[in-house]
């Protein structure tokens, strides 16, 4: 289902236990070979795939939101972002709507990096905020954290995600193979370093990466992406499912 193409009087028909599900991505830059909107193409695509499902009919989708927190990305032109506060606040008051309309299930789908942890404190201080109830579901999750691609089966030389590297390269190719500039298999390799590991350590992208990617993205493939699409959305229709079907009392999905 999704909230944008409903009425509020089919919304207040609607179970309060029902998921709902804010995709959140950024419109930044990725490399010289990719377009600043790579993170929303792919969480669209991602998104659209699982509305394919059955899970879908029990789920309200809000529309993708392209903001994101992508202060590190600013050096290169054409990013395009909020900061972490401002970004925090607005995710907190997206889902504050909803649980002021009753709802009890919320779901941040990220696409970007960068959102994850402005998702988890808007998500911690709802939680703070609305702790007398015990009906609440707040949740986020990253479409590639919800599900491992086979590295062997595939082919793939990446173990995780990375910018613009190997991965997102390999979906762009899948989805929208005009918006690829130049001969992929020339980029150079940027590898992802150890930086502070295990701590963490603040930085921007030119920091890491001059060119704005990081990865192989050399070793991209229209083949590649195909099955992290189908791997990623598999993995968060599983997700869903679990939202689904939450006891409504107990810790674990």
């Amino acid at each position: 289902m999704k909230l944008h193409e409903m009425t509020w009087r089919e919304v207040d028909q609607l179970s309060r236990a029902t998921p709902v599900v804010f995709p959140v991505a950024a419109l930044e830059q990725h490399g010289h070979h990719m377009p600043l909107f790579t993170d929303s193409l792919l969480l669209g695509e991602v998104v659209r795939r699982v509305e394919q499902q059955p899970v879908a009919s029990n789920v309200l989708f809000a529309p993708l939101q392209w903001l994101g927190n992508s202060h590190h990305h600013l050096d290169m032109p054409g990013t395009v972002s909020a900061s972490p506060r401002v970004y925090l606040d607005l995710l907190r008051d997206q889902a504050e709507c909803l649980l002021h309309h009753g709802f009890q299930r919320i779901l941040f789908l990220n696409g970007h990096g960068g959102n994850a942890v402005p998702a988890q404190q808007a998500l911690f201080e709802l939680r703070q905020k609305y702790r007398q109830r015990n009906d609440l579901l707040l949740c986020s999750l990253t479409y590639w954290d919800a599900a491992c691609p086979d590295l062997g089966a595939g082919g793939l030389q990446q173990p995780e995600m990375g910018h613009a590297g190997e991965w997102e390269t390999s979906m762009m190719l899948a989805l929208r193979p005009d918006l690829v500039q130049g001969e992929v298999a020339s980029l150079p390799n940027i590898p992802f370093g150890q930086g502070a590991a295990p701590g963490y350590r603040g930085w921007t992208m030119p920091d890491r990466s001059l060119p704005g990617h990081i990865g192989v993205a050399s070793a991209a493939s229209r083949e590649k992406g195909d099955l992290l699409f189908a791997t990623f959305a598999k993995g968060v229709t599983t997700y869903l499912e679990r939202l689904v079907a939450w006891s409504g009392k107990a810790w674990d999905l």
